[in-house]
């Protein structure tokens, strides 16, 4: 599956959208990929995610173990895991910081893929490889359905994506006129509170 083949399933669920969009990272962009528009059909979650595992065991080969960050990262984690045959887990946010909860553990020696759905600048993922390496786990690939960066985000770990985009992001201060004008849409998660 290439890019235009992703960004097609995207554009058919009505997940590709333009406006002006804070990121989870909180920088600012004209483009925002609503990847639960998309996970909402089986059908559509089946081929990315069998994609995204074909393209994990070209880049390194088998796994025992994805590990995805929660929430987004948890449906396409499963499926992603689904299609390499290996179990599914998830760290979630405890004080502000990813942990493994709910009685994972990761088995001595397990080579384990950090499944994402959307990378814009890398800190989640990051985040969630530390706390794979903080319970002993060795990360050996970061994936993603979707790198909006173009390449440039640091997962922490060897990066492979299904598609790579290069989307313009900025901070609040550095908005371009164009994108300063159009009134502003949070869709994301990381910030909303219980």
């Amino acid at each position: 599956m290439n890019t235009e083949e992703v960004l097609e399933e995207f554009r058919a669920a009505g997940a590709l959208r333009e406006g002006h969009f804070v990121l989870s990272s909180g920088l600012h962009s004209g483009v925002f990929l609503q990847k639960n528009l998309v996970f909402q059909y089986p059908d559509r979650t089946e081929r990315l995610c069998k994609a995204l595992a074909a393209r994990i065991r070209e880049a390194v080969g088998e796994v025992d173990l994805c590990i995805s960050p929660a929430v987004g990262g948890i449906i396409p984690g499963y499926e992603t895991a689904r299609h390499l045959g290996v179990p599914s887990m998830y760290v979630e946010r405890e004080g502000g910081a990813f942990k493994l909860r709910r009685a994972f553990s990761i088995p001595p020696g397990a080579r384990i893929a950090m499944v994402e759905d959307i990378v814009s600048t890398g800190l989640s993922s990051r985040e969630c490889v530390d706390a794979i390496k903080a319970h002993g786990g060795d990360v050996v690939v970061a994936a993603c359905i979707v790198d909006r960066s173009g390449g440039r985000a640091d997962p922490g770990a060897p990066f492979v994506a299904l598609a790579r985009l290069d989307v313009p992001a900025y901070p609040a201060d550095q908005l371009p006129p164009d994108l300063a004008a159009i009134p502003v849409e949070d869709p994301g998660s990381r910030r909303l509170h219980a």
